[in-house]
């Protein structure tokens, strides 16, 4: 059974193997509508049950977009309109869902939910998002910076702000696929040691925001104040001096991109100018979540990797 729960999961070669597909099948269906789906379809008569704790635009619209053009279809339920939201627990979700479905996507707060719905479940789960990591987010973030023309090997990510979710999955991905990362947060927004360790060597946090950046290929923030977050005026004033400008933007490499899973709030973690400037991906980067979680569906279904 293989289940998407951290990038890890899939290792070095599973990650490259649907990097490679998500290209592939992206290019097939050039020109196609959007609710077309893949000549092959070949997820054809599954059905992916998706389950959401947390509001989302982009991980409800790719994942439901995702399973149709790969033949299939998916039902979608909020945690408030299923007994998961009044008392019934995640292993006994899981076991019933199993019984109805073909896979489960979750996005939620606490990681050990997915873990818990991953181990009662009879069919693949798929983390859409948890307060500890946001591998989906990651595969698609990749897959932008190779589209940009960058390979990942050697290359150096500068993150700006907050130590969260995103920022570990980045580490993660940095000690699978050998980038390095250098972090800027500002003291009491720092990731966790165990989330540094994940980069096994190749991450590192500093205080300064210009040498994180210096020389950097990819530069990337998130939004400062996260869904159910509280004490934010204290949280921004923490991080005002890290937020990516033009200025911030000018030290890294000249062929430099820009990237942010959204949503944004121009003129806190990133100024107007950098996100909507020529050296931004944040839209195609936006668009390959639903290509990348084409090919983590095949992946968790044995069909490539």
């Amino acid at each position: 059974m293989r289940h998407f729960l951290n990038l890890t999961d899939a290792g070095p070669d599973g990650i490259a193997a649907m990097l490679a597909d998500a290209i592939d099948r992206k290019a097939a269906r050039a020109g196609f509508p959007r609710g077309r789906a893949d000549a092959d379809a070949p997820l054809a008569g599954h059905t992916l049950a998706m389950i959401f704790e947390k509001n989302s635009t982009r991980t409800r619209v790719s994942f439901d977009m995702a399973i149709r053009q790969l033949g299939g279809t998916s039902i979608v339920m909020d945690a408030g309109s299923m007994q998961l939201g009044r008392g019934e627990s995640v292993a006994d979700t899981a076991r019933v869902l199993s019984t109805y479905v073909d896979a489960i996507m979750i996005r939620t707060d606490d990681h050990a939910k997915v873990e818990e719905m991953a181990h009662y479940a009879s069919v693949p789960v798929i983390n859409g998002l948890t307060d500890a990591s946001h591998p989906c987010q990651i595969m698609a973030d990749l897959l932008t910076v190779i589209e940009s023309g960058k390979a990942l090997p050697g290359l150096k990510v500068a993150w700006l702000g907050d130590g969260n979710n995103v920022l570990a999955s980045i580490v993660e991905a940095a000690g699978l696929m050998q980038f390095d990362v250098v972090a800027a947060c500002p003291q009491g927004y720092q990731p966790t040691d165990a989330d540094v360790a994940l980069g096994k060597g190749r991450a590192r946090v500093v205080a300064s925001p210009q040498e994180a950046v210096e020389g950097a290929d990819i530069v990337v923030t998130d939004t400062w104040i996260s869904m159910g977050q509280t004490q934010a005026e204290t949280k921004l004033a923490a991080l005002t001096p890290y937020q990516v400008d033009s200025a911030l933007m000018a030290m890294a490499k000249p062929d430099a991109k820009f990237l942010h899973c959204l949503p944004a709030h121009r003129g806190e973690e990133v100024t107007a100018e950098v996100i909507d400037g020529p050296q931004s991906l944040i839209w195609a980067e936006a668009e390959n979540r639903l290509h990348a979680q084409k090919s983590v569906l095949r992946w968790c279904f044995g069909q490539i990797g």
